[in-house]
This record gives structure tokens, sequence and C-alpha cells, in this order.
């Protein structure tokens, strides 16, 4: 149902999740935001397709929190070029600016001191960190 009301527009399903006392929880996001508007579209779109006669049930339709941990791909696409924190696997933190979201990995620009052959300190240095998605716990957008 969530599939056929996104069609043909510039939002993507980030989650739907049924409890067990029915309670339906789908989560949306588009690159420029969620409006709410299109929540209650979406719900009443969802409500017309299930009869309330056959299962009772709560419906709740709402957006991807900003500070929440980015759970599809479409939203690191749709965070490319903005400022990330990530946490890998290992329990490392690490904040940069998201550059890239393909497939199977994204990556970060991060600040590193660097020491170059033949300089006498590091310097501030912009380097390109990459992950599988899988090799990450989190990664959720960070406010500056």
């Amino acid at each position: 149902m969530v599939g056929e009301w996104l069609k043909d527009k510039d939002y993507f399903l980030v989650e739907v999740t049924v409890s067990t006392d029915d309670k339906i929880v789908v989560t949306i996001d588009h690159k420029e935001g969620v409006w709410m508007e299109d929540c209650v579209e979406l719900s009443r779109y969802i409500e017309s397709k299930l009869d309330r006669e056959q299962e009772d049930y709560e419906l709740e339709v709402g957006s991807a929190g900003l500070g929440q941990p980015f759970k599809v791909k479409e939203q690191y696409e749709a965070h490319i070029g903005n400022p990330v924190e990530v946490m890998t696997l290992d329990g490392r933190k690490w904040k940069g600016v998201l550059t890239d979201a393909q497939e199977e990995e994204f990556a970060i620009s991060v600040e590193q001191k660097v020491k170059a052959e033949g300089d006498k300190r590091p310097r501030l240095t912009e380097v390109e960190m990459r992950w599988k998605y899988g090799e990450v716990k989190y990664t959720k957008y960070r406010f500056n």
C-alpha cells in the first residue's frame, strides 16, 4: 500500500513496523523534508485500504527524525554534502561531511592531522573515509 502511494513521488520509505498489538508505524522521508499534509494524505490512503471492521489497529505515519540513525540508502543520498556522525562497529566515532553513497558503501570527508614526508609538523588535511553499510553501528545527521 505504501509503495503504491509513493509511486511517482519524491518520497521514499524508511520503515514500516507492525507491533503485536496491531500498531502500524510508517516512516517516510524526502530530500527536502516531509510535509505534515503528505503524512496525513498517506495515512488516509492506508486507512482507505484497510478494513476496521475486520481488524482493529492504530496507525501512525511520520517522518524520519533528523537526529535518528539512517536506515536506508536513500537517507544517505539525501544527506550528501551535510555533516554526519558515524559510529563504527569497534566503537570509534567519526565526524565529517557525507560525500558519497553507493549501493554497497558510503564515504565521508574528515579533517585529520597528517604529517607529510619532509614536514616538521602534521597539518590538517581532508581525508576520505569509506565504509560498507554493515560496518557501522549508525550514521546520523550532525547539527553544527
